[in-house]
């Protein structure tokens, strides 16, 4: 029984033994020359003018959270629509529901202020 995952821990053994080659190569083989400019931290080409660490507004994070969220639902329309004419009626009131449920937590989110930028 153990035989049957034989292959499978060759498969992970030499995945792992690939990526240590690729991660230690650069090291070995690749130029040394360190000097002030390139010990930099430089961000999008930019010397960085404030703290990397900076805290955001959390409106920023819950419009990202929002996208997400209702940005998924074209991951759930695709496959409907491509299997609307075997669905029929059927699939046409299960996507409704679908939606009308998004609609009200789109609806909800609206009304609770989370779009407003103060």
């Amino acid at each position: 029984m153990a035989i049957d995952y034989l292959p499978l821990l060759i498969l992970f053994a030499t995945a792992g033994l690939i990526a240590a080659i690729a991660i230690a190569m650069p090291s070995v083989l690749g130029p040394k020359n360190p000097n002030k400019m390139k010990q930099e931290p430089i961000e999008s080409g930019m010397i960085p003018f404030a703290d990397a660490r900076r805290r955001f507004p959390v409106q920023y994070y819950m419009v990202a959270l929002m996208f997400i969220l209702f940005d998924i639902e074209v991951v759930f329309l695709y496959p409907w629509a491509v299997m609307l004419n075997k669905l029929k009626v059927f699939g046409l009131i299960e996507m409704g529901v679908f939606l009308v449920i998004l609609l009200i937590g789109y609806a909800y989110v609206w009304k609770k202020g989370a779009f407003e930028w103060d």
